[in-house]
């Protein structure tokens, strides 16, 4: 670890903290959140360790507290991580050889772990930069949602304090940087009515993978 910090310069080490800041505000939301719905303490925690994806976290906690089944969460989760596949293979070579590190470092793969090791300039800085990025955001991660947790046990009404409102806040975030396509803008306005229109019919949930139907108006760029 000391080499990896040879590396690198005070500013990315400040802005890996930045984000393990703002990533551990939303991780004790999300514990808070599924604790206060009625979940066990256990369940957000075993999930953040096993998953370690935020956004999916959010969206599976928030069919189960609506009513929906363990199927149909998983169902609707599932598809908001398959953007970290292009992500892998472009920070592949920052893994390693051996297979239990190579296995792990998957693990790792975000949003923003992706962000700092590709906008390092050579090998051994992305290499570094992804792995300083990488464990602290698991270890913040973890340990926020655990508190949040224990927290939401204590506090009963998470709307209380605002924290209901950061599951659709973290969604429209991940949302928005993406609305810039026209085609992108379409689907999303499609599957948007699709699931407003199904939700007086049908079980929580199933609105939301009907609203994939919006991805049939997206045309592929030439």
């Amino acid at each position: 670890m000391r080499s990896f910090l040879r590396t690198q310069d005070r500013g990315l080490l400040r802005d890996v903290a930045l984000v393990c800041l703002a990533d551990g505000v939303i991780g004790l939301s999300f514990g808070a959140i599924a604790v206060a719905g009625g979940l066990p303490v256990w369940l957000p925690v075993v999930m953040s360790l096993v998953v370690f994806a935020g956004a999916a976290q959010f969206s599976a906690v928030g069919i189960l507290l609506a009513g929906g089944g363990p199927v149909a969460a998983v169902a609707a989760a599932l598809p908001l991580n398959t953007r970290v596949v292009p992500f892998s293979l472009a920070v592949a070579d920052v893994l390693g050889k051996g297979r239990s590190g190579r296995f792990f470092g998957a693990h790792l793969i975000t949003d923003e772990t992706a962000a700092f090791a590709l906008a390092q300039p050579d090998p051994a800085r992305r290499k570094a930069a992804f792995w300083i990025s990488g464990l602290g955001l698991f270890v913040t991660w973890n340990v926020c949602v655990l508190a949040g947790a224990l927290a939401g046990k204590a506090v009963g009404d998470t709307g209380a304090f605002g924290l209901d409102a950061a599951y659709p806040a973290v969604l429209l975030a991940l949302v928005l940087p993406t609305l810039r396509e026209a085609g992108t803008r379409r689907a999303a306005l499609l599957g948007a009515a699709v699931a407003l229109a199904a939700t007086p019919v049908l079980p929580p949930g199933l609105p939301v993978l009907l609203a994939l139907a919006g991805l049939l108006t997206a045309r592929r760029k030439p």
